[in-house]
């Protein structure tokens, strides 16, 4: 099997577990954290005043990968981005809003999602390790998509790749999106998101107060943590049960 034909069959396996096998990685973190809460002296910041703002830097970071997600995900029409798992799917090329700057918008924002928790370690081996392994991981899936893309929309795909970069943004080329922001969209399509970055970060900051016989808990994160797990159970609800997220053509 030639190179190309090997690193698409790759890039199509791994698309289909894309949300999935990235758990490996956070379980691995889980691990250097619990490993930095019991040798406080590994990470500089650690039992600092800083820490605290650290850590809610490292909750930034993952919101703003939620943030591009979903200024990416209500701006197109239906079958083009999301959470589809079984394969490709294009009726149409996105080439305005986030994908003028950026080829792979949604891949960005789940590099900065899982960053966040990678950083929350205060293992910065683990975060480098974390980048390499992200990047080998999605660079076999972009090149899959982009392979399914250039089958599929010939020399319009061409034309637009040539201006915008894979992964690193570059928004000197911004062209408005050709639709509105959906918010019945963001709400179906985007509901998992908040409640796992809120949840991610709350059992780690759990585990460090537990491990270190404390209760300064994180108050912020906590709150989020509740608000974002009940606005899942109402959404996921409705999404199922009514039709009051739906929206012809998104």
């Amino acid at each position: 099997m030639a190179l190309q034909e090997e690193l698409e069959e790759q890039g199509v396996w791994l698309f289909r577990y894309r949300s999935t096998l990235p758990l490996i990685l956070l379980f691995m973190g889980g691990f250097f954290f619990v490993m930095t809460k019991l040798n406080p002296n590994s990470f500089f910041l650690e039992e600092t005043p800083c820490e605290v703002y650290y850590e809610m830097v490292c909750l930034l970071v993952s919101l703003l990968g939620l943030a591009v997600r979903i200024y990416t995900v209500g701006h197109t029409p239906e079958n083009t981005s999301g959470r589809n798992v079984h394969g490709q799917l294009a009726d149409s090329l996105n080439t305005t809003g986030f994908y003028s700057v950026v080829r792979h918008p949604l891949y960005v924002g789940n590099f900065l999602m899982w960053l966040g928790p990678a950083l929350l370690t205060g293992n910065f081996w683990f975060a480098t390790v974390f980048i390499l392994f992200y990047w080998v991981y999605y660079e076999r899936i972009m090149f899959a998509e982009e392979q399914f893309l250039r089958g599929k929309f010939g020399q319009t795909y061409l034309d637009w790749s040539k201006n915008v970069p894979a992964f690193i943004p570059s928004f000197k080329n911004f062209v408005k999106p050709n639709l509105t922001s959906s918010l019945k969209k963001i709400l179906k399509k985007e509901k998992n998101g908040l409640a796992a970055v809120f949840i991610i970060f709350f059992i780690f900051e759990f585990t460090g107060e537990l491990i270190q016989g404390k209760h300064d808990f994180n108050y912020f994160i906590m709150a989020g943590c509740v608000l974002s797990v009940i606005a899942y159970l109402v959404l996921r609800y409705l999404k199922r049960n009514t039709s009051v997220l739906d929206e012809h053509g998104r």
